[in-house]
């Protein structure tokens, strides 16, 4: 099969970037590159897996570091900066917070600052689908999914596709008409591209006591296609957002304390892999560890923040040069619209003065500390979580590099409750879809602080990539694949000791 003309030139630039990219998986560093030897034996005595469970761990409240939020708890929890932000970052932090907020509109417009929206798009501003930054959620009775969406992929179909994506030049390729994701929504004049169905079936489990769970099991279509059908290899995963709070801690981690967790080939027969993910870094085209998104595709928080503002927004970026957003070559009416790009502004939607600020927000928002980390009933959960095999993959502490720029971030022992690889989940979560090293039924732990105030935040308690979850008991229970041993061990506690354990989940 020919590759479409219109995919092909920019697929070409990006091979002939991996090309001479100068950084492949052997650049990667196997050790901490930024502490002494003294440092090293202190890093590494304070990060080991604890063995008492009769008391907290010291400083194990603050799970953000110097930077944790000790304000209030409410709606606003997750919207706090970190704590130890000078008065510059504060200031630029608000800055920062104000484009996240801020409403894009569709060209043209008397707003020229805002103009650009689309022309298909998902969400109008980062916070629309970030709400009060917090976990997005599957559409309500209403059908509205702002804060969900449909990844589209389909997978490579020539040799060029498939060397593109084993050097990591792409993480997969999109649907020749509608891209990488469904686009609900659309300035006027043109049609929005379709629409997301959900389907679920309820599935009973019984737990140790014979008490009954019910799951539900979803099923996932698209609806009110404008522009004809899908390709016939194009794969749907849906995604809800993630919570915000942390993002500048987990990439001040040093690469060789993630790797160090990795094991692809099982060698320790504990039958937990973990894989690291690798990707481009879109600045310098080598390999970096990947460690944001459900599959951790993308290396940076400026990579995240410049792939939402083109895929959820439709706004163009220095990171991402696409000034009609997600519009396909196909989509001929959608590339006939006027842009957002403003020269006096700069040559793109969102110039550099934009991004920056909006990556700084993102990188700065600070993670609340941890509530009743010391009671007993708190402790015994903990140890019910370590004895369960949780920790295997969900690893409780890091301490950050000491050498990154951004020395708000540095030198912190962070409590994240992840480690940032990727994991086989088993068929029941398996979504079908490859990105980058991530097959389809592969994806990142995803950190756990924060898990406890998700209600409080965001008003609903629905878990994992889709939302499939409506609690924590349901969210375990769906664990398969590398970590059925330990959601089969979750099943076999009995009532007092699973709800010993959902206490200290609800304290993180």
């Amino acid at each position: 099969m020919m590759l479409r003309p219109a995919l092909s030139f920019a697929l070409f630039a990006l091979l002939v970037a991996a090309a001479t990219a100068h950084g492949d998986e052997s650049d990667l560093p196997a050790s901490r590159t930024d502490l002494s030897a003294s440092d090293l034996k202190r890093v590494q005595s304070v990060t080991a897996p604890t063995a008492d469970f009769s008391k907290a761990e010291t400083f194990e409240a603050m799970s953000g570091g110097a930077g944790t939020s000790v304000a209030t708890i409410n709606t606003n929890i997750f919207s706090h900066g970190s704590e130890n932000l000078s008065l510059e970052g504060e200031e630029r932090f608000k800055l920062g917070n104000a484009l996240f907020r801020k409403l894009w509109v569709s060209s043209p417009s008397s707003t020229q600052a805002s103009d650009g929206l689309g022309p298909l798009f998902n969400a109008r501003s980062c916070q629309e689908c970030h709400i009060k930054d917090g976990r997005g959620h599957p559409p309500g009775p209403d059908g509205i999914a702002t804060s969900m969406f449909l990844r589209l992929a389909r997978p490579a179909e020539t040799a060029e596709e498939a060397d593109a994506i084993a050097r990591h030049a792409l993480a997969n390729l999109p649907d020749p008409v509608y891209g990488t994701q469904l686009q609900d929504r659309a300035v006027p004049g043109l049609a929005a591209e379709g629409r997301m169905t959900i389907r679920y079936t309820e599935v009973p489990v019984t737990l140790a006591g014979g008490e009954i769970v019910s799951l539900r099991r979803p099923v996932y279509g698209v609806a009110d296609l404008a522009y004809g059908p899908l390709g016939e290899a194009t794969t749907l995963s849906p995604r809800v957002t993630p919570a915000m709070i942390g993002l500048g801690l987990i990439e001040a981690i040093h690469p060789a304390d993630i790797l160090a967790g990795a094991d692809p080939d099982d060698h320790d027969h504990d039958g937990i892999s973990g894989k690291a993910s690798l990707a481009r870094d879109p600045a310098t085209h080598g390999l970096m560890l990947g460690r944001f998104g459900w599959k951790a595709q993308v290396p940076t928080i400026r990579q995240q923040t410049a792939d939402a503002f083109a895929g959820d927004i439709g706004i163009s970026s220095p990171d991402a040069r696409r000034d009609h957003g997600d519009c396909m070559p196909a989509q001929t009416a959608c590339l006939a619209l006027p842009t957002g790009v403003q020269p006096r502004l700069g040559d793109t939607e969102a110039p550099n003065p934009v991004l920056d600020l909006v990556s700084f927000y993102s990188r700065h928002l600070a993670v609340p500390a941890r509530r009743k980390a010391s009671l007993p009933e708190t402790l015994s959960g903990k140890k019910i979580f370590y004895e369960t095999g949780c920790t295997a993959c969900h690893r409780p502490k890091f301490v950050t590099r000491r050498d990154t720029e951004d020395q708000a971030l540095a030198f912190q022992l962070i409590w994240p409750y992840s480690d940032f690889l990727l994991h086989d989940m088993g068929e029941w979560l398996a979504d079908g879809q490859a990105v980058g090293d991530a097959d389809g039924r592969e994806w990142r732990t995803p950190p756990l602080w924060g898990i406890g105030l998700t209600e409080t935040v965001s008003g609903h308690t629905f878990f994992l990539h889709d939302g499939r979850a409506r609690n924590l008991t349901e969210a375990i229970l769906w664990h398969g694949g590398e970590a059925k041993a330990a959601r089969d061990r979750f099943a076999a506690l009995d009532a007092a000791d699973r709800k010993a354990l959902l206490t200290f989940l609800e304290s993180l």
